[in-house]
């Protein structure tokens, strides 16, 4: 019955129970300094995603244009 129980619920309700801290997330520091300039970029240039789409759509449909002339 006890391993019955542990199948249903989550880990989360699981470590309560058995009376452990929460599982914590282990990050690499690649991880975090990848992810932390692209974050510093974006909070810098929050606009800098809607430049890039709009200036590779312009692109596009030039391109399609010139294609069909």
């Amino acid at each position: 019955m006890i391993n019955n129980s542990f199948k249903l619920m989550g880990e989360a309700k699981r470590r309560e129970k058995l009376g452990l801290p929460p599982r914590e997330i282990k990050s690499t520091e690649k991880e975090i300094k990848s992810t932390g300039m692209l974050n510093q970029i974006l909070n810098k240039y929050p606009y800098f995603p809607y430049i890039l789409g709009f200036s590779l759509l312009i692109i596009l449909i030039l391109d399609l244009i010139n294609y069909y002339r």
